[in-house]
Formats: C-alpha cells, structure tokens, sequence
C-alpha cells in the first residue's frame, strides 16, 4: 500500500517567543493553538525560519492557554532567534484513498497588538475523483 505524506495543519507566520537551551527538546505552542490547528502534544513538526531558511523538526509540547508561546527547546533553540517569524507545518502519511477528499487547516498570525494573535484560519480543500481531475480551493473558516 502506497502511502502520501500531505499537509494536514500549518501555522505561517508564527513567531518564536521564547529559547530554552538548556531544555529536554521540542516546541512548546500555545495549546488555544495547537487545538485549533488540530496539532496534538507529541505529534512531529516541521518547522522553518523564513528569515534564514533553517530547517528542523521535532515534536510538539502544549503550552499555556491564550499566552501565544513558541519556545524552541534543546537543539532546536539554535535554529531560530526569539523574534523570528517561522512556519509549523503538521504532515500525516495517507492512503491513495484517503487523498481523494483531503482537508488541512492553515492559520495565520497578526503581531500587532498581541504577539501570535490568530489572524486567519483557512482550510485547504482537495478532492480528486481521478489522478488527472483533481479540484484545489482555499476556504476562509474564520
């Protein structure tokens, strides 16, 4: 059985708030954020610094409620500056089947009153019928 890694949850344009060194690894997020993106405690992320282009992944830690928190943790703090605008990006393994009606939300951030403020939540939306007829939107939820 053929397996398809795809997108299922993207958090673009979220800044790292805090660097704990000195930590056992991973990435502690917001957990308001974490469960509207549909990212659970544990799940592996891939995360990118769009200011110099590094690249990691680890795995995910929920953090306190409505604080807006990303703090990178152990080796993953030397990727990213606080400060930093980054992507989170969430992918899950599916099955040919499973790819024919795909969803994956995407959440956007507003910095300006509040570091980390949701600005948007999109979902992308695929469906295919065949490999050649395939249908792609981006639906606004919030």
């Amino acid at each position: 059985m053929e397996l398809i890694e795809v997108i299922a949850a993207k958090l673009h344009g979220i800044k790292i708030t805090e660097s704990a060194l000195h930590y056992h690894g991973s990435v502690t997020i917001d957990e308001d954020i974490l469960k509207k993106a549909g990212i659970r405690p544990m799940e592996f992320v891939y995360i990118w610094n769009k200011a110099s282009g590094a690249r990691i992944s680890t795995y995910v830690l929920p953090g306190e409620k409505g604080s807006g928190v990303v703090c990178l943790n152990g080796a993953a703090a030397r990727s990213c500056q606080v400060g930093d605008e980054v992507i989170i990006s969430l992918s899950k393994y599916i099955t040919n089947d499973e790819m024919k009606s795909r969803k994956a939300k995407v959440l956007t951030f507003n910095h300006d009153c509040k570091i980390n403020t949701i600005d948007e939540i999109l979902e992308y939306d695929f469906s295919s019928s065949s490999d050649d007829d395939w249908q792609f939107k981006i639906n606004k939820i919030y």
